[in-house]
């Protein structure tokens, strides 16, 4: 309970950011969960270019692999860095108190960051970094302005510059526009996931209950019908 507490502390600054009246426009993540190929893929981005320093810790690497489809020793081999066992939570490899000075601050839990800000908030943040070279890591993000990060997926999108129009100019990654889209929806897709593993669970089961109502509806209907037959 202690964690979960500080988890949502860490994100309270991005509240109060929406209560002073900043808002700008947010692209929509069009997530898929029943995509377990996205989500997986989702997983692989998040391990290798999130987890340094970002942990998951409110989940489970087994758990994870049951919900998606995946075997326990591929999620040993390809997706497991820190030496942790399957059943373990997913933490972050970097020590908290070296995370904090090096970055000013330790980052954040990001289990449930999808369910406080949102899909398309974090679709929008991790497409939304430009070259600023006022901030420590010469990066700055169109969503979150003075954020203390750097860019790590640069080499896949690029650099954005600014330019004279207000417009952003991107140059130098691997891959296009849409290939890093795709990524960065994968990656969202497998936050999404993390935030509410049993939504699809939840859903289902929603719309059982709501036939079940429905069917109870029809013999209580009926059943009215039928004692109050004679009174009238």
């Amino acid at each position: 309970m202690k964690k979960l507490l500080i988890a949502l502390v860490t994100l309270l600054p991005s509240l109060a950011m929406a209560a002073s009246g900043h808002s700008v426009h947010l692209e929509s993540a069009n997530v898929d969960l029943h995509d377990k190929a996205s989500l997986e893929r989702g997983l692989d981005s998040f391990q290798h270019y999130c987890s340094g320093c970002h942990s998951t810790q409110y989940q489970r690497y087994e758990r994870v692999a049951t919900d998606l489809g995946i075997s326990n020793d591929d999620m040993r081999n390809k997706y497991m860095f820190t030496g942790a066992k399957i059943g373990d939570l997913m933490e972050n490899a970097i020590p908290t108190p070296d995370a904090a000075k090096w970055f000013g601050a330790a980052p954040p839990d990001l289990t449930l960051v999808a369910r406080v800000r949102g899909a398309d908030w974090v679709f929008s943040y991790l497409k939304g970094f430009y070259a600023d070279e006022t901030r420590p890591f010469g990066v700055n993000n169109t969503v979150f302005p003075a954020v203390g990060m750097p860019h790590v997926l640069q080499d896949l999108q690029g650099l954005a510059v600014k330019q004279d129009d207000g417009t952003y100019v991107t140059t130098g990654g691997k891959m296009s526009a849409e290939e890093y889209d795709q990524v960065v929806r994968d990656i969202t897709g497998f936050l999404v996931y993390s935030a509410e593993p049993v939504q699809l669970e939840r859903e289902a089961l929603g719309w059982w209950v709501l036939g079940f109502l429905f069917i109870f509806f029809i013999i209580a209907y009926l059943l009215k019908k039928e004692y109050w037959k004679d009174v009238h």
